[in-house]
C-alpha cells in the first residue's frame, strides 16, 4: 500500500513539471522569444559601465617604444603653446593632461633605466618639453577658472595670500590655508611661519643684504659699460640701436666719447 501511494505522488510531480515546461515553451513573451530564454529586466542604473584601452600593454606602457631603445636621438616635436591650448575645450584639455602625465612617467622611467644601465638617455629635453606643456595647460585652466569665478561671484577664486616678512626680515608672498586648530592655538604653525621679527641682528642682516644687492647691480652695470666700449672700439660703425637693444641701461652717446672706445686708428 505504501508503495502505491509513493507511485501516485511521483506521477503527479512528473505531470506538474511537464505542464510547467509546456507552458514555458509555448507562451511567447513581449519580445517574441520564449519566456524561458528571456534575460531578466534590470533597470539601467544597475548596469556598471567600464572603459578599457583597446590594446592593453601592462607595465610596458612605462617604457618607450622598442624601436627607440639604444638610439642616440629620437625625433620629437615641440611643447604645447598657450595660444594652441586656449582654443581647446575643457574635455580636450582633461584628456591632454593625462596623455602628458603618462608620457612624463614613461620618460622618467626610461631616464632611470638608462642611468642604472649606464646608457645614454636620448633627447633628455623631452622631459623639459613635457613639463612646459603641463605648465602651460595648468595656466590655461587657471585662467578659465578665474574668469568663471569673476563672472559668477565677482572674486578670482584663487587661494588668498599676502606679503609677509620672514624671520630674516625678507618680504615674500605667503599663501593662506585652512587649519582645524585656530591660529592663536596652533604652536606648530607658529614654528613654521615666524613673521615680523625686527631685532637688531635682523636689521643688521638686512643692511648687509641690501649692500650686497647694490654692489652686485653696480658690478653688472660696469661690466655692461665696458662691454659696450669694447664693441665701439672694435666696430666703430655699429648700429647704436642694436647696442641699445642688448644693453638698454648704457648711454651710447656718452660712451662714444670715452678714451677706451676710441681705439688706435689713424685719422681719415
Amino acid at each position: 500500500m505504501a508503495t502505491l501511494v509513493k507511485t501516485v505522488h511521483v506521477t503527479k510531480s512528473v505531470n506538474n513539471v511537464t505542464k510547467l515546461l509546456s507552458h514555458l515553451s509555448i507562451s511567447p513573451g513581449s519580445s517574441g522569444e520564449p519566456i524561458a530564454f528571456q534575460r531578466p529586466r534590470i533597470p539601467l542604473m544597475h548596469y556598471a559601465f567600464m572603459h578599457t584601452t583597446p590594446r592593453p600593454f601592462g607595465l610596458m606602457e612605462f617604457f618607450d617604444d622598442r624601436k627607440n631603445w639604444g638610439k642616440q636621438e629620437v625625433k620629437v616635436g615641440r611643447s604645447w603653446r598657450l595660444d594652441e591650448l586656449r582654443i581647446k575645450s575643457n574635455e580636450d584639455l582633461h584628456k591632454l593632461w593625462y596623455v602628458l602625465l603618462k608620457e612624463k612617467n614613461m620618460l622618467l622611467t626610461m631616464e632611470h633605466a638608462c642611468t642604472e644601465e649606464y646608457e645614454i638617455f636620448p633627447n633628455p629635453e623631452r622631459i623639459d618639453k613635457i613639463k612646459e606643456s603641463m605648465s602651460n595647460l595648468e595656466a590655461i585652466v587657471r585662467e578659465r577658472n578665474k574668469a568663471f569665478h569673476l563672472l559668477e561671484t565677482g572674486e578670482t577664486g584663487e587661494r588668498p595670500g599676502k606679503l609677509v616678512s620672514s624671520a630674516l626680515g625678507l618680504r615674500r608672498y605667503h599663501r593662506m590655508g585652512e587649519y582645524v586648530i585656530p591660529q592663536y592655538m596652533n604652536k606648530t604653525w607658529y614654528k613654521k611661519h615666524f613673521f615680523g621679527h625686527g631685532s637688531y641682528a635682523v636689521q643688521k642682516f638686512l643692511r648687509l643684504y641690501r649692500e650686497k644687492l647694490w654692489l652686485a647691480k653696480k658690478r653688472e652695470k660696469n661690466r655692461n659699460k665696458n662691454r659696450v666700449m669694447q664693441i665701439l672700439k672694435q666696430f666703430p660703425n655699429v648700429d647704436p640701436e642694436a647696442i641699445k637693444k642688448n644693453f638698454p641701461d648704457s648711454d651710447i652717446e656718452n660712451l662714444k666719447l670715452r678714451k677706451k672706445a676710441q681705439g688706435h686708428r689713424a685719422p681719415e
